[in-house]
């Protein structure tokens, strides 16, 4: 009567790539904090596992967004990924919602970016193509201007022909284009194996 017959142990289960794929973000020089629900010495345990320096727990859903708007306060832009219902507040707070595919439909519709699936190299992946298009865009302002603040000032002191103005415009257009095409060529599988 007075023995142990068994016991049952229950424990969240950190996927293997996230102490690698943490340490890459890291790298790239975003800082990761854990937001959870969960008692201090078990989100401790995970987040030591996982690489994660900052944690803050035992949060209530409600209190996630306050947490949020602390970080924002803080560091400026910050972006969350979660996947519950619980996450969803959050997700809508933050600068960039990332919301795992296989989540919460409320969680996915209060994200800006949806993951198509639960690996967290995505989320690496999604970081590194969101840079990329940024450089683009930088880019393509760049060409626009130099193209037409060329171009325009000459033809209305009648030192060029408008037509030749007008396809510098044109000119300047189709470069934006292509230079915004050349996203297409980015290979995040072979920055993920750099990375991670």
């Amino acid at each position: 009567e007075n023995e142990i017959l068994g016991i049952i142990a229950i424990a969240d289960k950190l996927k293997p790539d996230a102490p690698k794929v943490i340490k890459a973000i890291e790298s790239l020089g975003i800082k990761t904090v854990m937001i959870t629900g969960d008692n201090q010495k078990t989100a401790e345990a995970i987040a030591k596992q996982a690489g994660i320096s900052h944690v803050v727990a035992s949060v209530m859903p409600e209190g996630k967004v306050k947490e949020i708007i602390k970080l924002q306060e803080i560091y400026g832009l910050v972006a969350m990924v979660g996947d519950g219902i619980n996450d969803a507040p959050s997700l809508k707070q933050a600068n960039v919602g990332i919301a795992i595919g296989t989540g919460t439909d409320i969680a996915i519709e209060s994200s800006d970016i949806t993951l198509i699936n639960d690996n967290l190299d995505t989320v690496l992946k999604a970081i590194t193509l969101s840079k990329a298009i940024f450089v683009k865009i930088k880019q393509n302002y760049f060409w626009a201007w130099f193209y037409n603040a060329l171009a325009i000032p000459f033809a209305m002191l009648g030192l060029l022909h408008p037509m030749i103005g007008a396809f510098a415009m044109s000119l300047s257009s189709l470069n934006v284009i292509y230079n915004s095409l050349r996203l297409k060529k980015i290979n995040l599988n072979k920055f993920m194996e750099e990375r991670v």
